[in-house]
């Protein structure tokens, strides 16, 4: 079992007497209760010096009974005096006493006992979850504490008066039940106690309805359950109730009527008979299917209205018609229903269902409804020959009869009655008909279909004139007598088919690629094909600018700059330039030297790309900067016995400077602080020729590699660098 559990226990009043505690004013000793019950009192006092014993006496008040006195050593400090009064109060007194009998000390304090023990007259159960409890009344007690246990765990509550209800109890479960009284003092010993068991838990039913006259109850086991008893009837009181007993878990009540709500009823019995709890259930049976059930069809809107007499307890009705290819659905609570978006050309099958919260009836035997053919479709309109139309169509289901009906743009208007698909006319070139097929049958006319026009040699455009309006923009402008056309002009080339449609006499084609040669012509068109397309007209767009394009600097007066081929164009003219001069190039290549590069100088690149008949096009590319100037007048001279210092000269500003030594006997590098114009280059090998270059180093930490190189020879000097002699200069390998 579970650990303790306790409900609802206050003890407001016992509170208040079971802390007394009186203190000598003289010496500090003092007496304190920790509990009182109907005879007995516990109390404790603290140790005094010199007390060998104390003795405790407790004596009643008011009334004549005989004082209960103890006594106790000095290790002890803690006692209980037995038997007393119930409900009566006593004076209690310690008294601390030395070796020779003499009272050292003394404290005193009222208290009042417990009631009576009650005794239960009898304890039983009604509900699954509570236990009833009747005692006599005790004398003197103001409320009592009733606690039911079963096993290790128990519950208690404080009943002011008999009879009182334990509640929260588990069901069919056997409680110990015991009671104790209560007054402002504390509480009773508890009662002896009496056995109850709680009856048994009610089912928990569900229910459904499968038809409109039944109804099937079923519910889960109930725990120490032996059968179940069942009852049903109408919820309005009209009619028997009918009631079953049963060791199974399910029933099912039949002979019912439709769409009626019932109540249930049911509880189940131990194997002594007796019954637990009740659980109340209300279900309604489910209607019976609607009858007579009428369609009517409006043709003209495609739409049905159905209708039906009404059945007991539905809440909704539910009508579907179906074909082979769709299905549609109305939910209504009337007795009628209009089914709009009919299918043209189908049969429908209509059926009724009723429905409530308990489930649906049965389906209506079904209806048929037949609706009007469709629109016959795949209408086509050919000209035999000048001055004769043929018309025809497609077969359609449920048509009976064809009507084909054209009418020209001045007016007249012919028809042809048919059971074929084919209708003969006579027509004028240049004029336009309208036509329209319909189907019939016995429910009446198809809806409208489409309505084709048929126009008689549109005349070919003529083209006026082509613009260029932007980079990959043209405007074609045609001349022509075709009203009613729409016109669509193509331009065709090696690139591929570009098109644009408008219904005046110009338009535009966008997004033609560049470097292309087109052919550009016009057809007029109208509902009964194209005319012959225009002459053609020859269009060269400009050529393409190059996507990649390439700088180098080889040296610091000159430049390489390279680009890939340009669609369309034969030869290029690139240029840099710069506020400090420009160089140009005009190549047949896809390359070109430009000399005469200022160093550490930002220049704009430009390339015109020129297709063979002399169109250009200007292609602007990201700035190109040349690189950092080569410093001039480098030196070396002697620093030291073992040193050598590097010097140079510059025109430019701020700029960081490297320099590198290369001989037999090692590679020195050294790069000086910022705008420093020399670097010491300590513990070189004297006796070798070296080579000297001095290089700007870029933002991105680089160096040109063409600056110019100078050759030493640095000779010996005994052990010490000697004379440095200057030996010529190279140029970078």
């Amino acid at each position: 079992m579970g650990g303790r559990r306790c409900e609802s226990v206050l003890y407001p009043a016992l509170a208040l007497a079971s802390l007394a505690a009186v203190i000598s004013a003289n010496t500090g000793f003092s007496i304190s209760i920790y509990d009182v019950t109907s005879r007995s009192v516990y109390l404790r006092w603290p140790k005094f010096s010199g007390a060998i014993s104390y003795r405790v006496t407790a004596s009643p008040v008011n009334i004549v009974g005989h004082s209960v006195m103890a006594h106790f050593s000095d290790v002890t400090l803690i006692g209980i005096l037995t038997p007393l009064t119930p409900n009566t109060i006593h004076s209690v007194k310690v008294e601390a006493i030395d070796e020779n009998g003499i009272i050292l000390a003394e404290a005193q304090t009222m208290q009042l006992t417990a009631p009576e023990i009650p005794i239960i007259d009898q304890a039983y159960s009604k509900l699954s979850n509570s236990i009833t409890v009747e005692w006599t009344a005790v004398p003197g007690a103001t409320s009592y504490l009733l606690t039911a246990q079963d096993g290790e765990s128990f519950i208690e509550t404080i009943i002011t008066n008999s009879p009182g209800t334990v509640t929260g109890l588990k069901a069919a479960t056997l409680y110990k039940i015991t009671i104790r009284s209560i007054n402002s003092g504390g509480k009773s010993q508890p009662s002896p106690s009496r056995k109850a068991k709680t009856v048994l838990a009610a089912p928990v039913l569900s229910a459904s309805s499968p038809s409109y006259d039944s109804i099937v109850v079923s519910w889960g086991a109930v725990h120490m359950a032996v059968g179940f008893s069942v009852s049903i009837m109408r919820s309005d009181g009209l009619g028997n109730m009918v009631k079953e007993n049963t060791t199974n878990t399910s029933l099912v009540f039949t002979s019912l009527d439709s769409g009626t709500l019932y109540t249930i009823k049911a509880h189940a019995w131990n194997v002594n008979g007796i019954p637990g709890d009740d659980f109340t259930y209300n279900q309604r049976t489910s209607p019976q299917a609607p009858a007579d059930v009428q369609v009517v069809f409006d043709s003209g809107a495609l739409k049905a209205i159905i209708s039906w007499t009404p059945t007991e307890g539905t809440l909704n009705y539910s009508v579907t018609a179906s074909n082979r290819a769709s299905k549609l659905n109305c939910v209504t609570s009337s007795t009628s229903c209009s089914m709009a978006s009919l299918h043209c050309g189908s049969v429908y099958s209509i059926c009724v269902i009723a429905s409530n919260d308990a489930g649906s009836s049965k389906p209506t035997d079904s209806a048929s409804l037949k609706t009007v053919p469709c629109a016959p479709g795949s209408i086509t309109i050919e000209e035999d020959d000048p001055g004769n139309l043929s018309v025809s169509w497609s077969n359609v289901d449920l048509g009976e009869y064809y009507v084909v009906f054209v009418k020209s743009d001045d007016g007249l208007e012919v028809h042809c009655n048919t059971s074929h698909t084919q209708c003969h006319f006579q027509s004028d070139c240049g004029f336009m008909y309208f036509i329209s097929v319909f189907a019939y049958n016995k429910a009446g006319q198809s809806p409208s279909g489409e309505v084709l026009n048929y126009t008689t040699a549109p005349c070919s455009p003529e083209i006026t004139n082509i613009s260029k309006d932007a980079l990959s923009i043209i405007s074609v402008y045609w001349r022509s007598n075709n009203d009613e056309a729409t016109y669509i002009v193509t331009a065709r080339g090696d690139a591929g088919l570009w098109h644009c449609t408008s219904s005046g006499n110009s338009c535009s084609i966008t997004n033609l690629p560049c470097g292309s040669v087109f052919f550009v012509s016009v057809v007029a068109s109208t509902t009964v094909g194209q005319s012959l397309p225009s002459y053609s007209i020859p269009f060269e767009t400009a050529p393409c600018c190059p996507n990649d394009l390439t700088l180098t600097q080889l040296t610091q007066s000159v430049t390489n700059i390279s680009w890939s081929a340009g669609t369309g164009a034969q030869t290029y003219v690139t240029v840099l330039e710069s506020p400090k001069g420009w160089a140009r190039c005009h190549t047949l290549q896809n390359q070109c030297l430009l000399g005469c590069i200022t160093c550490g100088t930002n220049y704009t690149v430009s390339l015109k790309a020129i297709s063979e008949t002399g169109l250009t096009s200007d292609c602007t590319y990201q700035g190109y900067s040349s690189s950092a100037c080569c410093p001039f007048g480098v030196k070396l001279y002697r620093l030291g016995n073992n040193g050598i210092r590097i010097y140079w000269r510059t025109s430019a500003g701020l700029i960081n400077y490297t320099t590198h030594l290369y001989g037999s006997k090692g590679n020195f590098t050294c790069t000086p602080k910022s705008g420093l114009r020399f670097c010491d280059v300590t513990e070189i090998p004297c006796g070798d020729i070296y080579t000297v270059m001095v290089s700007p180093i870029t933002d991105k930490g680089t160096k040109p590699p063409f600056c110019p190189k100078k050759i030493y020879s640095v000779t010996c000097s005994g052990s010490s660098v000697g004379m440095v002699i200057y030996r010529g200069k190279r140029s970078a390998e």
